[in-house]
């Protein structure tokens, strides 16, 4: 059927949890949902699980000078080394619907929490090649996982969906501030060991690949294709929610991939500089869990998406610029900043949908190009460190992204539909 463009969507807005994404959305009105039989059990691995998808990219930043000083990383190597992960997050994305409807979300989710681990234990063994091999595999794994767990939410919870998938994201922002500001400790208890610091947070993945286990055991199995969507890659707010994704994606992972070596070279320690990080994102959970509330009241989403993506703004200048003795206030800023984006640009994968179906294929593109394109913001990072020998001109790439993101941001946030074709097949 083909989905008309239209402004008047208030019911919809009203009611976000109606529509979340879904990997297996093609087939999910084929049969009606079963309810889980020990919801708290489910739920409780939803948590673990989510809390995995960001300690294997945020714990990296604090220990990065001494990484790169033990393997003799150049800062442009180390770009690239912040830069593999996110870049698998977007070309191993448009995996997740594929191994779903082959093996089921359940067991796909439970094998990749595997490879997760090894990456991690990877990462922290073999030298430099360890290391980047290592983030590879960790960062495809978190992408294939980042796609399937909103579905697993829709589809087992489907009257708490919203309250849910905040949950979710609160436990993303959770694990990756732990990580952040935990790994330096780690590494000082361990002889000043940052491989075991690193490697420590193979321990929650096994933990998470516990939990899970009685999932995988009962999961839905395999389903067949029963919807495709044309037409969405030619659609121009496609683009512009994509494009919106990528760019406010770029700064976040800047910020995880770098910020603690911007603070270092400000004069704070490891340890402080990887505890500013982890107090920023704690922040997000703030937030993360109230932008997409206040983005419904409006009759679109332009305004709050302005508004997070000047305080984001604000707050990077700050902890760039702005005398040290207000650091802390600004990394406040930013993480209010950031949740923001961020949730806002979940959200506008679901208000631009007009069915489950054209949301998991618009999830599937926005995140695969999405993060295709983030990844070059940390490797932007790293080449100008390295050509300019300081970080006062990374600023120039805070202000590109940002008003890329806001131009972007203000076509994805109008109260529009994608126009494509969902046809049963």
């Amino acid at each position: 059927m083909a989905e008309s463009m239209t402004r008047d969507h208030p019911a919809r807005e009203r009611h976000i949890e109606e529509l979340l994404i879904d990997a297996e959305a093609d087939d999910a009105q084929l049969q009606p949902p079963q309810a889980p039989r020990r919801p708290w059990l489910l739920l409780l691995g939803l948590v673990l699980v989510a809390l995995n998808l960001r300690p294997a990219l945020s714990s990296m930043a604090p220990v990065l000078a001494e990484v790169s000083q033990s393997l003799g990383l150049s800062a442009s190597l180390a770009g690239l080394l912040t830069t593999l992960p996110v870049l698998c997050l977007g070309l191993f994305a448009p995996l997740a619907p594929v191994l779903a409807r082959r093996f089921g979300s359940e067991r796909v989710v439970l094998g990749i929490l595997l490879t997760l681990a090894l990456g991690i234990v990877l990462r922290s063994s073999l030298g430099a090649l360890g290391v980047f091999l290592g983030s590879l595999l960790a960062g495809a794994s978190i992408g294939v996982i980042g796609v399937l767990l909103p579905g697993i939410v829709k589809r087992d919870f489907p009257r708490q969906a919203g309250t849910l998938t905040g949950v979710y994201t609160m436990a993303l922002s959770l694990g990756a501030a732990i990580a952040a500001g935990a790994t330096v400790p780690l590494t000082q208890h361990f002889g000043d060991s940052w491989a075991l610091g690193l490697g420590f947070w193979v321990v929650p993945a096994l933990l998470a690949m516990l939990v899970w286990l009685p999932q995988a055991r009962q999961g839905h199995g395999a389903h067949k294709v029963a919807y495709r969507v044309r037409g969405l890659w030619r659609d121009r707010l496609a683009w512009q929610v994509t494009l919106y994704m990528g760019l406010q994606s770029s700064l976040a992972y800047i910020v995880f991939g770098w910020l603690p070596s911007i603070l270092i070279g400000r004069g704070l320690s490891p340890t402080e500089a990887g505890l500013v990080l982890s107090g920023s994102v704690i922040v997000q959970l703030v937030s993360s869990l109230a932008a997409p509330w206040l983005s419904t009241r409006g009759k679109d989403q332009r305004l709050m998406i302005v508004l997070a993506m000047l305080t984001t703004l604000a707050g990077l200048f700050g902890c760039l610029y702005a005398p040290i003795s207000g650091l802390w206030g600004w990394a406040v800023v930013l993480g209010l900043g950031q949740g923001a984006t961020f949730a806002l640009a979940l959200t506008l994968i679901v208000l631009r949908s007009s069915d489950a179906h054209v949301a998991a294929n618009l999830s599937s593109m926005a995140q695969g190009v999405g993060y295709t394109l983030a990844s070059m913001g940390p490797l932007a990072v790293g080449l100008v460190h390295d050509w300019t020998g300081g970080w006062a001109a990374v600023g120039w790439i805070f202000a590109v992204v940002g008003l890329g993101a806001l131009v972007f941001g203000l076509g994805a946030g109008r109260a529009l539909h994608v126009q494509v074709t969902a046809e049963k097949v």
